[in-house]
């Protein structure tokens, strides 16, 4: 017995959490349902018992005023002499309601007015109860049809009175009521689903409204405020949504301002930096060997350092909206031919078919090389270099993949690799990287500026390595 309190408790958990698996929108309608329902049965059971209970007393009581009459005359009429003949005449004689079957036992002999209702179709229970000498009623069916039947004795005769009153009138009106009641129920239930799902959507319109506010600033819109209309109790709510909206904002802008301010005040030293780096390589074959390895050291440093000034001026434009495209239009095949061969020190294999040989785009050309690229060096500094590059064209859709064989990118990694600084857990395994994660944040951006889009994928062929994919609206028909 002690276990079944923490079974019927797990139950009641498990409901729980099935509830909980519903939207917020459908608890609210099956609210309105089950509470209608519960409403519209009772009041139905309720209608139907007391129907039930009113026309079943009216008709008993009209029964028992007939009965007691009848019974009275018989009484009257009944003689020692009288013959079987007048009993069977004062039956058929006897004033009784539209389809009352009277019968009159008198002796060891019965006198009934119908077939349809007959002396063996008296209840034992209730002859015996008349037979005593008291007055008995009782409901049953008698082939398959609703009688009342009552019984009052005459003992001053060695008689017995009955009168069956059918009972079918009131059981057709007692099942049309229930189908009327069954019916409006289920109207009443199902106009509750549409009050319900009115009153979801006037209830759930705020949070809707804080939800695709939250979307619209998570993908970049941090101007999205929310009006609390006329609802006075989401005043404080739309306040602290906005004023925190606010605040973001103002960070944002200043760490961007501080981040290009940084950016450019580097650049001037770093141009007298780089300038007195290649003035000391003019001179590199009068340096001693350990100062030509500093110096190699230090022209590396100061490329990669400005190659960083360089991303970090370019991101700062996406971030304030003065990035603009300088739209060319040029033959596809032969710029990223040139533009492998610029950037890339070993041969790439470029594969495309016929059509694709002969597809003219129009874009941003300076953008478009450094996607290709930062491709390509993200491929030797994580994967030894691309093994491949696909050009594939289908209508206004171009598409340049760039594949490799290096380890590959985790499935959880993969959207996350194209955000600002992020080089993948994994980044020091797959080959030395003097990266800090802005080349693919800035492949996504000129992709995103041209409205295309970028991702990364396994290979098809199943070995090893990372497919990045360049889906560009930019061909010429």
């Amino acid at each position: 017995m002690p276990a079944e309190p923490g079974r019927r408790s797990r139950i009641w958990q498990r409901a729980g959490s099935r509830a909980r698996r519903l939207g917020l929108r459908t608890r609210i309608i099956l609210a309105f349902v089950f509470t209608t329902l519960l409403l519209s049965a009772l009041l139905s059971v309720t209608v139907f018992a007391l129907t039930r209970q009113n026309l079943l007393n009216g008709r008993e009581t009209d029964a028992l005023a007939t009965v007691g009459f009848n019974a009275s005359v018989v009484n009257r009429r009944l003689n020692p002499d009288i013959e079987s003949e007048a009993l069977q005449n004062l039956i058929s004689t006897l004033a009784t309601p539209e389809g009352s079957r009277p019968v009159l036992r008198v002796g060891g002999d019965w006198f009934q007015q119908s077939f349809e209702f007959e002396s063996g179709d008296i209840d034992e229970r209730l002859r015996r109860t008349v037979e005593g000498g008291r007055p008995a009623q009782m409901r049953y069916r008698v082939r398959g049809k609703p009688f009342l039947v009552v019984g009052i004795p005459i003992p001053d005769r060695n008689a017995s009175y009955y009168e069956a009153t059918p009972l079918d009138e009131i059981e057709d009106t007692l099942g049309s009521l229930g189908f009327i009641l069954a019916s409006a129920g289920g109207g009443v239930t199902l106009a509750s689903a549409g009050v319900g799902f009115w009153a979801s959507r006037r209830l759930l319109r705020p949070l809707v409204s804080i939800g695709e506010a939250a979307q619209s600033i998570a993908h970049g819109d941090l101007s999205t405020r929310l009006d609390a209309g006329a609802a006075r109790e989401l005043v404080a709510l739309t306040d602290s949504f906005n004023d925190m909206v606010g605040a973001l904002q103002t960070r944002i802008a200043q760490d961007e301002r501080f981040a290009s301010e940084v950016s450019h005040e580097l650049r001037s030293p770093l141009m007298t930096l780089s300038a007195s780096v290649e003035v000391m390589n003019t001179r590199r074959a009068e340096l001693p060997e350990r100062a030509r390895t500093a110096l190699d050291l230090l022209t590396e440093d100061v490329n990669r350092f400005e190659h960083l000034v360089e991303d970090l001026l370019e991101i700062s434009r996406f971030d304030v909206g003065t990035a603009e495209l300088d739209l060319d239009v040029f033959n596809l095949l032969e710029f990223v031919e040139n533009a492998v061969s610029a950037t890339s020190p070993a041969a790439i294999p470029i594969s495309c078919d016929p059509a694709t040989a002969l597809v003219r785009v129009q874009a941003d050309k300076r953008r478009l090389m450094q996607v290709i690229d930062n491709l390509l060096n993200n491929a030797q500094k994580y994967a030894r270099g691309a093994t491949g590059i696909v050009l594939r064209h289908w209508g206004k859709n171009i598409e340049i993949i760039v594949e490799d064989a290096g380890p590959g990118v985790a499935a959880d990694e993969r959207e996350h690799i194209f955000d600002r600084f992020s080089r993948g857990r994994e980044a020091g395994e797959r080959g030395v990287s003097t990266g800090v994660g802005l080349g693919l944040a800035l492949v996504a951006e000129h992709v995103r500026l041209h409205q295309g889009r970028v991702w990364c994928e396994d290979r098809f062929d199943g070995l090893s390595g990372a497919r990045f994919v360049v889906h560009l609206p930019i061909a010429v028909i």
